[in-house]
């Protein structure tokens, strides 16, 4: 009588309030709403042994129910209840596979229209292979949806759907373009920002290259670092946002009809964006339902597909092809910025700390290297290669020329004394010569006490001998000279641009050589 009127009660609860639903109302309530999800179960499970193909009404279809219901069991709790959770779980898992179905079906019926390069793999049957991964766990997942279904007391499904109903029949050929051509301002000004902003894209996408360093085995490993369920998130919005700045300021203009290389990188950036959906995905349920960590139990015990074979299909599939299509994207823009490229010079300091070391060196060489244009870099009559840290490198003999011909004059303008000096002497002048030179803020100091030399020679002038130990305090990295020296970048007006940033920010360090922050305009040089 007690449980009666309890259960009684709980009927009477608000929907949606605190209180607690009774079984019979939930199952009521539940019944009503999985009536055509169930209808669709029964309708991939019955037709054995040819189950029926996977189009995108069918898989629409099945997102769309799915959707409804799991968003119906999550507002009354189910995900923590022990009746409803099992079908809860296995509700998620069939609308994400549909929504993983309906982005390969998008790849496959777009590939002629994707115009992509040659990659050296076979595409069209690693989406095929995917499919019909996907199709098989759809349909283990019917099959338990419905074992679920008679468990919990819901009504058997009805009649099936006529297969015609989900036919995708596509006739071969597409409408005539007929709309007037949009006019662009500067054709070099739209195309240089569009692969600009690919090339900061894929800067950031270093991720999808995981599969060649990783044996098959550590995939496991993989997670949360370097690959992660918000690190796909953030590579796919990316992607989204040039697929819409393409459309925006390149479908339908011009150019998009004079150039055939714009149609190509359309389709490059289309296939990443949704292969980085289909990535996404994939990771989110491994997260949540597969992971030893954070996965759900229920699923882990019985899975619909096993962590392994959820990961091979993740990394052979999405990963590796949209680390591919990027990377053919990348060449297709350097190309892009070399053909449109606006040739200019700059004229920038040497860095301040050592000259060219190997991070200056490096941040230069980076930026040269992201649009991989040309840039010649002048010192003194001598050109080098600014793609190259190791030529870069070579500017430094150069320069530690030009500053010993500075210090020489510096030191001849100070009064040094004459005669012969003992080497306790001559360790004195030195020093006063390097703080005063330091006191006019011509000589940084990065080391105290100096370590000076023990001996002198007897031979030669005094100033000979000054010179050549300030020489090696700065060979040893104890001193540096100042000097106004500058250097010529002469290249693409977009890398000058760049490049002209990080000379301003010190080439990534302060006079004593501390990180500081790049601007963010270059802050893909951080990654």
């Amino acid at each position: 009588m007690t449980d009666e009127v309890d259960e009684n009660q709980a009927n009477q609860a608000p929907s949606l309030g605190w209180g607690t639903i009774g079984d019979r109302k939930f199952t009521d309530l539940v019944a009503g709403r999985t009536r055509r999800l169930l209808v669709l179960a029964h309708y991939l499970t019955t037709h054995q042994p040819d189950p029926p193909p996977l189009t995108r009404p069918l898989a629409a279809e099945l997102l769309s129910q799915a959707a409804q219901v799991e968003e119906l069991l999550d507002a009354y709790g189910a995900r923590t209840n022990r009746q409803w959770s099992r079908l809860r779980s296995l509700t998620a898992t069939t609308k994400l596979f549909a929504s993983v179905s309906y982005e390969i079906l998008h790849i496959k019926h777009s590939l002629p229209c994707y115009r992509l390069l040659p990659s050296g793999r076979d595409f069209a049957e690693g989406t095929a292979q995917s499919l019909e991964i996907t199709r098989a766990i759809l349909m283990r997942t019917a099959s338990w949806v419905l074992v679920q279904a008679a468990r919990l007391g819901l009504p058997p499904p009805g009649d099936l759907p006529d297969p015609l109903d989900y036919a995708e029949p596509l006739p071969p050929g597409r409408l005539i373009s007929d709309r007037p051509v949009r006019q662009v301002r500067s054709a070099s000004e739209t195309v240089t920002h569009l692969a600009t902003a690919y090339l900061n894209a894929a800067a950031e996408s270093d991720l999808l290259s995981i599969v060649e360093r990783t044996e098959p085995a550590d995939y496991a490993r993989c997670f949360p670092d370097p690959i992660s369920e918000d690190s796909l998130r953030y590579l796919k919005v990316h992607f989204h946002c040039l697929q819409s700045l393409y459309d925006t300021h390149v479908s339908e203009t011009e150019i998009e009809y004079l150039d055939a290389s714009l149609p190509i990188l359309r389709g490059h950036i289309s296939v990443t964006f949704h292969l980085l959906e289909i990535a996404t995905y994939l990771v989110h349920y491994y997260e949540r339902h597969l992971n030893v960590r954070t996965g759900d139990s229920s699923l882990r015990r019985r899975p619909v597909i096993t962590a392994d074979t959820l990961l091979e299909m993740l990394m052979s599939y999405p990963i590796t092809y949209a680390g591919i299509y990027l990377d053919l994207g990348r060449r297709l823009c350097h190309t892009m910025l070399k053909h449109y490229a606006e040739v200019g010079m700059i004229k920038a300091p040497v860095p301040s700390y050592r000259g060219f070391h190997v991070r200056p060196a490096t941040l230069v060489a980076k930026i040269v290297q992201h649009y991989g244009s040309e840039v010649r870099m002048e010192l003194d009559g001598q050109t080098y290669d600014a793609s190259s840290p190791l030529d870069l490198f070579r500017a430094n003999e150069k320069i530690n020329a030009q500053k010993r011909r500075w210090l020489m004059a510096e030191l001849g303008r100070l009064s040094l004394p004459e005669g012969e000096l003992s080497t306790a002497q001559i360790r004195s002048v030195i020093t006063n010569a390097l703080f005063k030179l330091a006191q006019q803020g011509k000589l940084i100091i990065y080391q105290q006490p100096l370590q000076l030399s023990e001996e002198f020679s007897r031979e030669g002038i005094l100033l000979e001998k000054v010179t050549a130990e300030i020489a090696r305090l700065q060979a040893t990295g104890q001193i540096d000279i100042r000097t106004d020296l500058s250097i010529t970048f002469t290249g693409d007006k977009r890398v000058l641009s760049d490049l002209r940033l990080l000379a301003k920010s010190g080439y990534g360090e302060d006079c004593f050589g501390n990180n500081i922050t790049l601007p963010r305009e270059i802050a893909y040089l951080r990654r």
